[in-house]
């Protein structure tokens, strides 16, 4: 990467000014629904509309209590109801769940490039009952359930060699059962990211972007507050 930058600022990764502005659209306060929902599902049908590779990514963040160590990956996104936001995860060794049982908050940060928005999500996780998880494992390729019953996620293996071998004993377990007879590992399961906030971002030129927030205090909380945020 050539910056034309003087020699001593060569030695860190410097990044060229800002050149890229965004200039698509608006947001104001008119144009939003009454239901951070249901505003959520009109921008996610937009999202697919635009041709967004994939649309339904998002970082998930938690946070470890009491160092207050946080943790964040992509994920997807695999169902919206009018409680909140599902995701499906192993619940048994990985950071996620080490950081649910000290601290159900959490974040969901979806970015949308080819609409220049992003929403962000704040709430409390909930799991799901194993039944509830049981419903959308079903629909999970024969592949995608194996690997679930086999992967100690995040915790250290030698190599690929020893996950393909906990794969090989795992086919070799499920050889006879048909696709819709694996059923969902007990470490494996949902969560629902129940919302406290949710601010829909609009990129704007020279970065003065439209921030709109829907707020309430407490996840029982039938009304939401609607505030602008500045850039």
């Amino acid at each position: 990467m050539n910056l034309d930058l003087p020699e001593e600022a060569q030695e860190k990764l410097v990044f060229a000014p800002e050149t890229y502005q965004y200039t698509l659209a608006t947001l104001n306060e008119d144009e939003l629904d009454k239901s951070p929902i249901e505003q959520f599902h009109k921008w996610f049908e937009q999202a697919c509309a635009s041709k967004e590779p994939i649309p339904e990514s998002t970082v998930l963040s938690t946070c470890r209590l009491p160092s207050g160590r946080v943790s964040s990956r992509v994920v997807l996104l695999k169902e919206l109801d009018k409680r909140g936001f599902l995701i499906f995860s192993n619940w048994d060794t990985s950071k996620k769940e080490m950081d649910f049982q000290s601290n159900k908050y959490a974040s969901l940060n979806f970015f949308w490039k080819q609409s220049q928005r992003q929403v962000r999500v704040e709430g409390i996780m909930e799991k799901l009952s194993h039944e509830e998880s049981q419903e959308y494992y079903q629909v999970r390729p024969r592949g995608s359930k194996i690997g679930a019953w086999s992967s100690p996620q995040s915790q250290v293996i030698k190599g690929r060699e020893e996950l393909e071998q906990l794969v090989s004993k795992r086919e070799v377990e499920f050889k006879d059962l048909k696709d819709d007879e694996i059923r969902c590992p007990p470490k494996w399961g949902g969560i629902r990211i129940v919302p406290l906030e949710i601010e829909f971002w609009q990129g704007r030129n020279s970065r003065l972007h439209d921030r709109l927030t829907f707020r309430r205090e407490s996840i029982d909380d039938s009304q939401w507050e609607v505030v602008r945020l500045a850039p």
